[in-house]
């Protein structure tokens, strides 16, 4: 139950947090409409599973191979969750939105545009590495961590079909660029209270 609250609660982080993926979303929904920003969506969701796959792939081997060498790469991550969330909640930049229009997108333009931005996401590679490594262990079956990479897929797909439905609404955009700064804090302070505790856990 530990493992599977871990999972939950920085996934949620992960992917509520405003970034590239949220940024290109909002701009394919604000505007190409609401079915091209569902597709892109549906892209990110897809480009989740492809560092799912091969984190998994790594952390057993890892497991299996070196004992050390995992504890060193879990540590890792712990400081990683750390650093990323004093950095988050530091951030004070706004998040900016492109919205000039290019040449029209289609659904399988779209779809490609949400896959590849979360794939090429250094973000997503650090956060999905940092997860298992902090709640994968030797005793963790081979199906729930399918499972943990399942629920971070949908996640990513619900949160970013949300964004698409609501925000490709003008005014409703500019207010949650507006609250990003207190989002940032509250984001910021969780990571870094995740990161301590799972350092210090055995």
């Amino acid at each position: 139950m530990t493992e599977v609250i871990a999972v939950a609660v920085i996934t949620v982080l992960a992917v509520i947090s405003p970034g590239a993926d949220f940024a290109m979303v909002v701009r394919n929904s604000y505007l190409y409409g609401r079915p091209t920003g569902l597709f892109a969506a549906a892209g990110v969701a897809g480009g989740v599973l492809v560092h799912v796959s091969y984190t998994m792939l790594g952390v057993g081997l890892l497991i299996a191979s070196s004992t050390a060498l995992f504890t060193a790469i879990k540590l890792a991550g712990a400081a990683y969750l750390v650093w990323i969330g004093v950095r988050t909640f530091r951030a004070r930049a706004d998040l900016t939105v492109d919205l000039e229009a290019g040449k029209g997108l289609g659904p399988w333009g779209a779809l490609r545009s949400g896959f590849l931005t979360n794939v090429l996401n250094p973000k997503t590679t650090l956060f999905v590495v940092s997860t298992f490594t902090q709640v994968v262990g030797p005793g963790t079956g081979v199906w729930r961590q399918v499972g943990y990479g399942l629920f971070m897929s949908v996640a990513h797909l619900a949160w970013f079909g949300a964004v698409a439905l609501f925000f490709s609404n003008a005014r409703l955009r500019d207010r949650m660029l507006k609250a990003q700064k207190a989002l940032n804090r509250a984001i910021g302070s969780v990571l870094v209270g995740l990161g301590v505790g799972l350092g210090f856990a055995r």
